[in-house]
């Protein structure tokens, strides 16, 4: 294994951040006031410009260094995989303000709780990637981020259900069948990161 630490610290900083979006979107949808929800929304946002800095920092030295910890394709992927979950939390944030729904809805806070939950089990799987010592450890958080996203889809299936049958406005339906789906596909990002880290270990543990 080389000995170039950068790839590390900068994986470790976007599960960093990645958490904290997963944490910082349970704030958001715990909010019913829409105006102090908008601080909460910029602090996703501030988050997720954050998360793109450093996935600029990781293609820059993958572009850089011609020695990588693993497969240049496995760093791409996984960059591109984690982006897209802080993308999809933010979209989730946004919506919720932009279509001017009360996040006091069962679905969503479900979903929001998943997503915080798939957020904190890639964070402990990236920062196993370091020295392969944690394998167990790296394999169950893998396999909770699997089963969080099954839980997701469930989740969204009864929500959108629910939605068609007690709501008779239409406009309402498609707003909140919009912001279910962002969060629901925030927990798909969570099972791409994973597959990723899945496939490194395999190659290289």
């Amino acid at each position: 294994m080389p000995k170039n630490k950068i790839f590390y610290e900068l994986f470790e900083q976007v599960a960093d951040t990645v958490m904290e979006m997963g944490t910082q979107l349970k704030k958001v949808v715990a909010e019913p006031d829409r105006d102090k929800r908008m601080p909460l929304i910029k602090q996703v946002e501030d988050l997720e410009h954050r998360n793109d800095d450093h996935t600029h920092k990781l293609f820059t030295e993958l572009g850089r260094n011609f020695i990588t910890p693993f497969d240049r394709e496995d760093i791409h992927y996984l960059a591109t995989a984690l982006d897209d979950i802080c993308d999809f939390i933010y979209s989730s944030a946004k919506k919720i303000n932009f279509y001017n729904i009360n996040p006091n809805d069962t679905g969503i806070q479900k979903m929001a709780d998943l997503i915080e939950q798939g957020c904190r089990e890639i964070r402990t799987a990236v920062y196993g990637l370091r020295d392969m010592n944690s394998l167990r450890k790296m394999t169950e958080a893998l396999v909770k981020v699997n089963s969080i996203e099954n839980q997701a889809d469930d989740v969204f299936d009864m929500c959108i259900e629910y939605l068609f049958e007690t709501e008779v406005d239409a406009k309402e339906v498609i707003k909140k069948r919009e912001i279910y789906q962002a969060m629901e596909i925030a927990t798909d990002k969570c099972e791409d990161a994973a597959n990723v880290i899945e496939s490194i270990i395999i190659k290289y543990a």
